[in-house]
């Protein structure tokens, strides 16, 4: 999520408080919770320069000296219990755990009442809430996919990932209203969200306040207040069912930014100078070397020593010591785990490292982001699992994250009260957030379906200005103008320029759009991407 600053103009990495080097590190993780929502905010970063993490670890005995330590959150002190028992946590176990967990999570589980982590109250603020323009293009962009699929009748699924409060889905939905064959031809809305609380807040947006709300073994229910049409809540997107005469629009908007990231660095492992090993043996590959191999290496979470201080960890002047110091901090194991056995080489882009980078390369990998890449694949253009003989719909991705196919590097973000914070400092009261990997996304949608193709990632600022913004916005100044003043006027014209801002850090050059289509050999591109509309 953003701040009132966006989070775009807080992306410089800058590093976080180096370890003290010890011995090995366990590869066990937490119990998986699942993510439902997402718009997660940006600055504060993690690991500094390429090379040489120092490594930590401490033996399960030193962690008596914590039995007496106070942690800065519940949260912190659930996190410390289980590293106790399991050694240090991978980075996406950490993420997850502070994101979604039912106690003290910054989503699922607040421990403030009344808490909003959204808009100038909040920790940070979303394209949404800064221009309803911003909505409206997203709703024109599904209308100009629609009209170029056939204008289906029925079977039209809206459906959003990460919703937040809702601002988005329901600046689409009054959109999509003033093409009443759009309209109608929708036969479902799908929200997908974790927070209880969060969908609350949507509900009473999109539906009203007074309007009741029913649970079921999919999920929860309710009207929506523009057309009747029925809005379905669930907390996976799993949960919805792939129908092949379904034509589903999904919208993802700063939701792969809060997925879990596993964080990796190449090491060159001497070559063992111990005997071969027996069929018996079973230590870990990297002490079996004849030669010097290159291996990746996880990074780790585990607790700061007790006494630390913002001082003592070095926390680098771009984040705020307003907060209580970190409780954790990221350690690089000195063994392989199951992760770093098996996610760098999941893709050719991770394999290349090895040759192109060598000892030293770091690499961040999202597994859930391929998951929901190739979720939203199978539904548009079909897959084994779920043939569908008419490859229909569309999604659009819109996050912050290279967009030249770089692999994001040290891009964990902390941000708290509109200011940078260690990423590690009061989990479950800090946001955080990485650098969306779209090549990534790319290459598990046309992996996961024949039936896809993929347009972008194109610069916000350009997708916005294609969709128009200027001249709606323009029609909106001049209304707010003549209604409001002349202040009002200007107000609306500060926000659609934020959006399209190329300035170093500014929105509309950090955020990326990013779309998945039916597959048409490159024929015709989408609206927002250097296309035209097709009637």
């Amino acid at each position: 999520m953003k701040s009132a600053v966006p989070r775009a103009l807080r992306n410089a990495r800058r590093s976080i408080p180096r370890a003290s080097p010890t011995k090995s590190l366990s590869s066990s993780s937490l119990s998986s919770l699942r993510l439902g929502n997402n718009r997660l905010t940006n600055t504060a970063t993690f690991l500094s320069p390429h090379r040489n993490f120092s490594v930590t670890t401490r033996r399960l005995q030193d962690f008596d000296e914590d039995k007496d330590r106070k942690w800065s959150t519940p949260l912190a002190k659930q996190l410390a219990a289980a590293i106790e028992l399991t050694g240090p946590i991978p980075l996406a176990s950490f993420m997850r755990m502070c994101l979604t967990s039912d106690i003290g999570g910054y989503y699922t589980g607040a421990i403030e009442k009344d808490r909003d982590q959204f808009g100038l109250k909040g920790d940070f603020v979303t394209s949404p809430e800064i221009s309803q323009v911003f909505g409206e293009l997203i709703g024109v962009w599904f209308l100009t996919e629609w009209l170029a699929q056939g204008r289906q009748s029925t079977g039209v699924e809206l459906i959003e990932v990460g919703p937040g409060r809702g601002t988005l889905m329901d600046d689409m939905l009054r959109t999509i209203q003033s093409f009443p064959v759009m309209a109608n031809s929708i036969d479902a809305i799908y929200m997908v969200e974790a927070s209880p609380e969060l969908r609350l807040a949507q509900k009473n947006l999109l539906c009203g306040e007074d309007a009741p709300m029913t649970e079921s073994k999919v999920g929860y229910h309710s009207v929506c207040k523009y057309s009747a049409l029925p809005i379905v809540w669930t907390e996976t997107i799993k949960s919805i069912p792939i129908d092949s005469e379904k034509m589903p629009f999904i919208v993802a908007h700063e939701f792969f930014d809060a997925l879990p990231i596993h964080a990796f660095e190449l090491v060159s492992v001497p070559a063992s100078k111990s005997s071969p090993p027996s069929s018996t043996d079973n230590s870990s590959p990297s002490t079996q070397t004849a030669t010097p191999t290159l291996e990746w290496r996880e990074m780790m979470v585990s607790p700061t020593p007790p006494g630390s201080t913002h001082e003592s960890l070095n926390t680098p002047s771009t984040q705020s010591r307003e907060t209580p110091p970190p409780d954790f901090q990221l350690t690089r194991s000195t063994t392989s785990t199951r992760h770093s056995l098996y996610l760098p080489d999941s893709s050719p882009r991770f394999r290349a490292l090895k040759s192109t980078v060598g000892a030293g390369a770091l690499l961040e990998a999202c597994p859930d982001a391929s998951l929901y890449a190739s979720d939203f694949a199978a539904r548009i253009g079909g897959s084994p699992q779920h043939p569908k003989s008419k490859p229909s719909g569309a999604a659009l991705i819109l996050d912050y994250g290279p967009g030249d196919g770089t692999i994001p590097t040290n891009s964990l973000r902390g941000i708290s009260k509109h200011r940078r914070v260690s990423p590690f400092a009061e989990p479950g009261l800090t946001d955080l957030s990485v650098d969306v990997d779209f090549a990534g996304i790319a290459e598990s949608a046309t992996r996961a379906s024949e039936g896809v193709e993929v347009h972008g990632p194109i610069a916000q600022g350009n997708f916005l200005e294609l969709m128009g913004i200027k001249e709606r916005a323009g029609v909106l100044a001049k209304k707010a103008k003549q209604q409001k003043g002349e202040e009002a006027g200007e107000k609306v014209e500060r926000a659609w320029k934020r959006l399209v801002d190329r300035g170093p850090g500014g929105m509309g050059k950090v955020y990326q759009a990013l779309a998945i289509l039916p597959e048409n050999d490159g024929r015709r591109r989408p609206v927002g991407f250097g296309g035209d509309v097709v009637q």
